[in-house]
């Protein structure tokens, strides 16, 4: 029997304004790819990738009723890790400055790192963390400890 990998390959996050957002993820630095597909923006993110796809679309796709309402919280957040404290910084401030809000700026954790908080113009929660105890290969891809 051949069984597939469990590997998280790409994240869709549902957005109200497909331009606005590429704009915005591609002022993060991510690299865009795929340009050619229509209506979607993919990004590359280290050993994953994401993409941003109208809300409405992705509801049709998935059968379910496009309800873009505001929600302060979803109950989920992406996380980019960084080598560093002030790559946290910088990234924070990157992300405030292509339009994002900072709901926690970074500060030391209980758990011996410093993380902060942004969400993204259609209120997707990214958690930006140094781990000292997951380190970072040296194409920024996250090393989970047995």
């Amino acid at each position: 029997m051949n069984e597939p990998n469990a590997v998280l390959s790409l994240v869709t996050l549902g957005v109200a304004n497909l331009g606005r957002s590429i704009a915005f993820y591609e002022a993060l630095g991510f690299a865009r790819r795929a340009r050619d597909a229509e209506g979607v923006g993919f990004f590359q993110a280290g050993a994953c990738a994401f993409a941003v796809w109208s809300v409405a679309e992705l509801a049709k796709d998935s059968r379910h009723t496009a309800s873009h309402v505001p929600v302060d919280f979803r109950g989920v957040a992406l996380a980019w890790n960084c080598a560093t404290e002030t790559q946290v910084d910088a990234a924070i401030a990157r992300a405030w400055s292509a339009g994002a809000t900072i709901p926690k700026p970074p500060e030391k954790t209980s758990w011996g790192g410093y993380a902060g908080y942004f969400k993204d113009p259609d209120g997707h929660l990214w958690e930006v963390a140094h781990n000292p105890g997951f380190p970072l290969t040296e194409d920024g891809r996250l090393t989970l400890p047995d």
